[in-house]
């Protein structure tokens, strides 16, 4: 399941330009199977950066990870065609520049990171607990 929707990339960009970018057999519709690969590759790059954090896949799917898969669904898909324009490089290095701060823990996605589970210690700590007494109560009272 991708984080958008074909209708969400609508929203960003016109059906035309959806066209122009997926349509390489010109038969004037969009080529689903492209825009659902750039959609798919867009999960995947947010899923590598998330993992750090979170559980993925993410679910509930929170907004800002919808908006930043349009952004980087569309620049792939720019990408694959006619090259990004300034805008769509924009918005993906802004995607990829908070992702990377979700990954690092300066950001969230809204939502509390799974919690972390804890390694199983041979810490000192836990090793004092299960030491044999080498002075015991009698050993002490030979001295």
């Amino acid at each position: 399941m991708a984080y958008c929707t074909l209708d969400d990339l609508k929203e960003k960009v016109s059906e035309d330009v959806l066209i122009e970018l997926t349509d390489d057999d010109e038969a004037g519709v969009i080529d689903t199977s492209r825009t659902d690969r750039a959609m798919a590759d867009a999960e995947s790059e947010i899923d590598s950066y998330c993992a750090a954090r979170y559980r993925v896949p993410l679910s509930p799917v929170p907004g800002i990870v919808r908006k930043i898969s349009v952004d980087i669904a569309i620049y792939n898909l720019f990408q694959r065609r006619i090259g990004a324009t300034e805008e769509r490089q924009r918005d993906y290095k802004n995607a990829v520049a908070f992702l990377q701060n979700v990954a690092s823990g300066k950001a969230t996605l809204g939502q509390q990171p799974e919690p972390e589970v804890p390694e199983e210690s041979t810490s000192q700590a836990s090793l004092v607990g299960t030491r044999t007494k080498i002075f015991s109560p009698d050993v002490m009272e030979k001295y």
